[in-house]
């Protein structure tokens, strides 16, 4: 991933890796089943983390102490099953969202590439890559992909993550007391209720959100050169450490927006599904409330358990998709 260009009948583009094969066509299917296995390490690392992280998100102060004992409650009340609430939506988003969102990815890279940062006149106007080689991708170039390919994925990603939140935060262990007895019928009554305009309920706040993208992939690419300069290691291992660490810097800068996100698709819809009076009418609402019921540390609550799913679920998730573009004929 992110392996340095070579120039290709005179047009400067980025050399071949797993990562930019998935978005070339004659290896889609490749992107598609490496997809797969990078969307269940995702889950089966991340969401245990995931849930523990949009409770503690969305929750009131009384309920949980923190971390720990948001863990404890749902093991005593739920069982390990309460871990992997609103499971599905996520494995079955998250085969489409990678696909969509590694081959956007190469597509705006390359295109980045060959309209604006191969052009001296034009670079040396960007920051930070005005003396660099015309023939390789910049790491700011790598950010402002990863910003495009991250609007592009939330289209896809705002109903998934949505469905999601809902499903998480229903705290009951009798399935008969819950609103939603599953994805399918959370969209069901979603769409009944609120049209297709409920269902993409935060989209602009998932859009915002993922603009941070910009740290993740821009840190990736510098993380990725420093680690094949610098060191030995093979190429899963580069992977995985860049894979994960970046992922971090993507988190600690775009933690308050996540959190906003949640207390948005979170909040009653209202009208026929009788679960409540909305309280939010987009996100400057949420992100109001958020400021007075606990003050700046609200915009952090539920940080532990991100940070620490960040690495493990984004670092195997990278090493199965690498390890299965690979072994693919």
């Amino acid at each position: 991933m992110a392996q340095a260009p070579v120039p290709v009948d005179n047009k400067p583009q980025i050399a071949e890796s797993a990562l930019e094969e998935s978005g070339s066509s004659k290896s889609n299917y490749k992107g598609f089943v490496a997809g797969v296995f990078s969307g269940v390490a995702k889950l089966s690392v991340g969401h245990p983390f995931d849930t523990i992280k949009v409770r503690l998100q969305t929750s009131k102060d009384a309920q949980f102490r923190g971390p720990l004992d948001c863990t404890l409650q749902t093991l005593r009340n739920e069982g390990l099953r309460g871990f992997y609430k609103g499971a599905t939506p996520p494995l079955v988003g998250w085969m489409v969202m990678d696909s969509v969102m590694l081959g956007s990815l190469t597509l705006y890279r390359r295109l980045l590439l060959e309209n604006v940062f191969s052009r001296p006149n034009i670079r040396s106007y960007i920051p930070f890559c005005g003396r660099q080689d015309l023939t390789i991708l910049p790491s700011f170039g790598h950010g402002i992909a990863g910003i495009m390919a991250g609007t592009t994925v939330s289209f896809i990603a705002a109903p998934v993550e949505h469905i999601k939140a809902r499903l998480q935060v229903q705290y009951a262990a009798d399935k008969t007391k819950r609103l939603y007895s599953g994805p399918i019928d959370c969209v069901v009554k979603m769409l009944r209720s609120h049209g297709i305009a409920g269902v993409y309920r935060g989209l602009w706040a998932t859009v915002f959100f993922r603009t941070f993208f910009f740290f993740w992939w821009s840190s990736y690419d510098v993380l990725t050169r420093v680690f094949k300069e610098k060191t030995s290691m093979s190429a899963p291992a580069i992977n995985f450490w860049a894979g994960g660490i970046s992922a971090q810097c993507f988190w600690l800068t775009s933690y308050p927006s996540d959190v906003v996100k949640q207390r948005l698709m979170t909040d009653p819809m209202g009208g026929s599904l009788n679960d409540g009076q909305r309280q939010f009418r987009g996100w400057k609402d949420a992100a109001v409330a958020v400021w007075r019921e606990r003050g700046l540390k609200g915009y952090w609550r539920g940080f532990v358990p991100c940070f620490l799913r960040a690495f493990p679920a984004n670092a195997m998730a990278l090493v199965a998709f690498e390890g299965v573009m690979r072994s693919l004929p």
